[in-house]
């Protein structure tokens, strides 16, 4: 059983998976309390499924870009749980596991995270000859640079407040997609199912190397 943790922003979620899919999802919003919610919400989420820490055999882990203070708290778990349990980790960027809920879209698709000041974290995605694959490096932009990129058909996606809601309606053109609240936001049950693709293909990544993705103007 793989445990997923996912608390890169305000949204904070952990899965449980393995390969008959999906067994324990939950997604909440954190007002900067991960450090507090996040173990007891892993504990409830074994108990209810009735397993035992030594059940689990690997741990993926929402990498960033995001909340400095909210991946360092993600990731410091699935390390000491991955080190007690002698279990790999796996580290998933925190955009792929955004975008990857509408990978059979046939538009672009851009995710989005927040980052604070008016700026936010972007890349964009695009199922092509069925391969799914990012098209952009992530990068650090402000609501004007996002409007830019915006300018060709695309879905957005992501963690999308009001106002960059309003923005986007207002200065980009119809064929740009805004995605529902609802199937906007990031899931981790798609960053667990990430995770377990690498894990069967025998991926681990580095305790020691493994750090979190951060963004800054170029």
């Amino acid at each position: 059983m793989l445990l997923a943790i996912d608390t890169a922003t305000h949204m904070a979620g952990i899965a449980l998976y393995d390969q008959n899919g999906l067994h324990v999802e939950q997604t909440w919003r954190s007002s900067a309390n991960h450090t507090v919610e996040l173990m007891p919400s892993i504990v409830h989420a074994c108990k209810q499924q009735g397993l035992a820490p030594s059940a689990l055999t690997a741990v993926g882990a929402s990498l960033g870009p995001g909340s400095f203070t909210g991946l360092r708290v993600g990731l410091s778990v699935a390390k000491g749980l991955a080190l007690a349990l002698n279990i790999p980790v796996l580290g998933v960027p925190t955009l792929d596991a955004t975008a990857y809920a509408h990978s059979h879209e046939t538009l672009p698709v851009c995710a989005i995270l927040p980052a604070g000041r008016g700026r936010w974290c972007v890349a964009f995605y695009q199922s092509i000859a069925g391969d799914w694959q990012r098209r952009s490096e992530p990068a650090l932009m402000n609501t004007d640079d996002l409007v830019a990129a915006l300018q060709e058909p695309a879905l957005v996606c992501g963690e999308l407040d009001v106002q960059l809601v309003r923005e986007l309606h207002r200065a980009t053109p119809r064929e740009v997609v805004i995605a529902s609240p609802a199937s906007a936001a990031r899931r981790t049950g798609y960053l667990a199912e990430l995770a377990w693709q690498r894990f069967v293909a025998g991926e681990r990544d580095d305790l020691a190397s493994l750090s979190p993705i951060y963004l800054r103007r170029p």
